[in-house]
């Protein structure tokens, strides 16, 4: 089966015949309505936006990346971007999906999203069955965000992102307070390990080659994962700790020691091949992260 990559809100809303007049980054919608033939089965995608899944009464599969989760009544769930999804309907009467992207939430929910609610970044997010109380705060939130999104109002988005914020701590509170990133991005994140396995692979590339050719980016390792460069570096931040130019940093100057005590190449010629546009931006960057020029560092460890 073919997989959608970079699946945004509009694209969803042009798969459903849905009219819209601009870029959507908040959106509420029923599944019966949208999904009126049952059984349903979705096409794989790798979506740019989250999805938060209120199931009164239904049933079904979701996918997510290798894990496969099924649902019932009196559910919540959520996927975030980046990941491979897919879903079944086996039935489904009453449920509620809001669909908003990264863009949405730093500008009207917090501006630092991930560091106030980590756990947006989980991976493995099964459906939480809830109990009747529960259930029915959580359905009394979506019913005021469904009624405020039907509105014309210039806080509109402000007020969505208000009421989406308090829906955030509710889940916060009830299912992931001691959600810690670190030990998933240690454990089981799927993204980290990739980005690590990518960042090798690519600089054995580049050792091979005359030039970087650019791969030594964020964009470039955020276009092979099939992610959006500012998600790619949220989760890799979250969960080891250290942005993405961090690790490409570490490992540059950890291959670039290598060639000045292993290699015969002059420091030119190992700015080049480690995608530094001049000598002097590689001595810079080489000097600052070990207190020796290049040449100073290859006398030093001269055998």
């Amino acid at each position: 089966m073919e997989i959608i990559v970079h699946h945004k809100i509009s694209d969803l809303y042009k798969t459903l015949g849905l009219p819209f007049d601009q870029e959507i980054d908040f959106t509420i919608l029923s599944i019966p309505d949208i999904h009126p033939q049952i059984p349903f089965k979705s096409p794989i995608l790798r979506a740019d936006y989250f999805s938060f899944i209120l199931t009164k009464e239904g049933a079904g599969i979701y996918w997510l990346d290798d894990n496969k989760f099924p649902f019932g009544s009196q559910t919540i769930y959520f996927t975030n971007p980046g990941h491979l999804k897919s879903y079944e309907l086996h039935d489904s009467k009453n449920a509620l999906i809001i669909t908003l992207s990264e863009k949405f939430l730093r500008e009207n929910v917090h501006p630092e999203i991930y560091e106030e609610f980590p756990f947006l970044l989980a991976e493995i997010v099964p459906p939480k069955k809830l109990l009747q109380n529960d259930f029915e705060e959580f359905e009394n939130l979506y019913s005021q965000i469904l009624k405020e999104f039907e509105k014309e109002s210039r806080y509109k988005n402000k007020i969505l992102g208000n009421l989406f914020m308090v829906m955030l701590l509710k889940i916060k509170e009830k299912f992931w307070s001691a959600y810690n990133p670190i030990e998933e991005g240690n454990r089981d994140s799927q993204i980290v390990k990739s980005f690590k396995r990518l960042l090798e692979t690519e600089f054995k590339e580049v050792l091979k080659s005359n030039h970087s050719d650019g791969k030594l980016q964020v964009q470039y390792f955020a276009k092979k994962l099939d992610l959006h460069p500012n998600y790619l570096n949220s989760v890799i931040k979250s969960k080891t700790g250290r942005t993405v130019n961090d690790w490409i940093s570490e490992r540059t100057l950890s291959v670039a020691k290598s060639l000045l005590i292993n290699k015969p190449y002059s420091s030119k010629e190992i700015a080049y091949k480690l995608g530094f546009s001049e000598s002097t931006h590689f001595s810079r960057f080489f000097k600052k992260n070990t207190g020796l020029s290049p040449n100073t560092f290859r006398k030093s460890n001269n055998r």
